[in-house]
């Protein structure tokens, strides 16, 4: 059983994986794709879940910072259920306010490049988003 974490947007897929015990979270890929064609996701996400054997998903929700849904999150939530009906699994949907400032952070803090951090910012956004949802079920 394993986690896989995911920070979607209007043109990128941000991956993340949990490592086989369910404890820590690691940066895996970012899929590209045309400006909101999440169809072309499924497919792509389908073959990371057989190969790792993904048991469940956690995917970002981004809430305002007062807490309400705004387009993004329903655009979040659509795509939550094309994840669930095309793949048969389980999706939970995480709060993801701020998970980019603190990718950003991060990687600054480790000396990224620049380039580096535009091409793995969705990734380690990811990583932070399906690490929030691991340590909350350690907690319980």
């Amino acid at each position: 059983m394993r986690y896989l974490g995911l920070d979607l947007g209007t043109k990128t897929l941000g991956v993340a994986l949990s490592d086989k015990l369910n404890l820590i979270a690691s940066s895996l890929d970012v899929l590209r794709f045309d400006n909101e064609d999440y169809n072309s996701l499924l497919e792509k996400v389908k073959l990371i879940k057989e190969q790792y054997e993904i048991t469940t998903i956690v995917l970002g929700l981004p809430k305002n910072m007062n807490n309400s849904l705004g387009s993004r999150a329903l655009v979040t939530m659509d795509f939550k259920k094309m994840l669930e009906d095309y793949l048969d699994i389980e999706v939970i949907l995480e709060d993801e306010r701020l998970t980019t400032v603190q990718a950003h952070s991060y990687m600054i803090e480790n000396n990224y490049s620049r380039a580096h951090k535009k091409k793995k910012v969705d990734s380690v956004a990811a990583c932070i988003i399906l690490q929030t949802y691991l340590d909350k079920r350690k907690e319980n």
